[in-house]
């Protein structure tokens, strides 16, 4: 069972985890939800859509202006507590990786911290314990936040992942966090380049094996744009093939910009391994 926020998930029910990026620099919205209202409105839609978790980042991933952490709670913190206020049934995620920006939007109502630098800041597991929150634990090849892989180079890609998760996993456990709030993500893009990330994703089932519930975090990234030599706006269809794959290989939660799209997905490749019936069963039924 996977316990976020108010939620409560089964082994085999995905979930779907919506993208609302607050940074007038986003590498795919370009800024789109970095005023409150349309950001609010995103939130709405992704909620309609079927999705269960809104994720709240202050700071773009990739390179670009400084973001201290004050802007970054600045961002952050308020749009934290007016979602908990509109929406008090969404389990709220916040991504980032600095203990001081965890500590505020978990007093601002937040229930999972998405940390997405692979521990790079370690007392920030110690915010997500002294509040119940969860805890989203990543591989980043230690990389520096906001900085990109170059000649990064894996004897075994997915042994690493498997050591540095399961390892930022259980110390998150002996910290205090629940075992049933507690994630980990293979970092697609993060400290690695194209190859990295496919071998990561065909041997996905090694994460799902750890007893750990796997995060994918695909959404129209690099790995899927230069695997079809595709812009960032021409990615979603191969997003979408990525995630059924992640989904038969039993990847629980999904990191996205498409809310409906993946959730289609989801659901085929659900009812596909049995996990879920038809919508409807009319055919040859009459």
């Amino acid at each position: 069972m996977l316990r976020l926020g108010r939620r409560e998930f089964g082994t085999h029910e995905p979930v779907i985890m919506a993208i609302v990026n607050r940074t007038p620099d986003s590498f795919y919205d370009q800024g789109a939800t970095f005023r409150d209202e349309p950001a609010l409105a995103r939130v709405e839609q992704a909620v309609s859509e079927g999705a269960a978790i809104i994720d709240i980042g202050g700071v773009k991933a990739g390179p670009g202006e400084e973001v201290t952490a004050e802007e970054e709670a600045r961002r952050t913190v308020g749009f934290v507590a007016e979602v908990r206020r509109r929406f008090p049934d969404v389990v709220i995620s916040v991504d980032t990786w600095r203990h001081e920006v965890g500590e505020a939007v978990c007093e601002a109502g937040a229930d999972v911290l998405n940390d997405a630098w692979g521990g790079v800041d370690p007392r920030l597991a110690e915010v997500a314990a002294r509040y119940g929150a969860g805890l989203v634990c990543t591989h980043a090849g230690g990389a520096e936040p906001r900085t990109r892989p170059h000649r990064v180079t894996y004897d075994d890609v997915m042994a690493d992942i498997l050591r540095v998760t399961v390892g930022l996993a259980e110390r998150a456990a002996a910290l205090g966090v629940s075992r049933e709030s507690i994630l980990i993500d293979p970092g697609h893009d993060f400290g690695k380049n194209t190859r990295h990330s496919l071998e990561a994703t065909r041997r996905l089932g090694e994460m799902v094996g750890t007893g750990w519930p796997v995060l994918v975090s695909l959404s129209n990234k690099d790995f899927v744009g230069e695997t079809l030599d595709r812009p960032v706006k021409e990615r979603v269809v191969g997003t979408l093939a990525t995630t059924a794959v992640s989904a038969w290989l039993g990847a629980q939660v999904y990191r996205v910009h498409e809310v409906a799209e993946t959730r289609q997905v989801l659901d085929m490749v659900g009812a596909i391994a049995g996990h879920r019936g038809p919508a409807v069963a009319r055919r040859g039924l009459a």
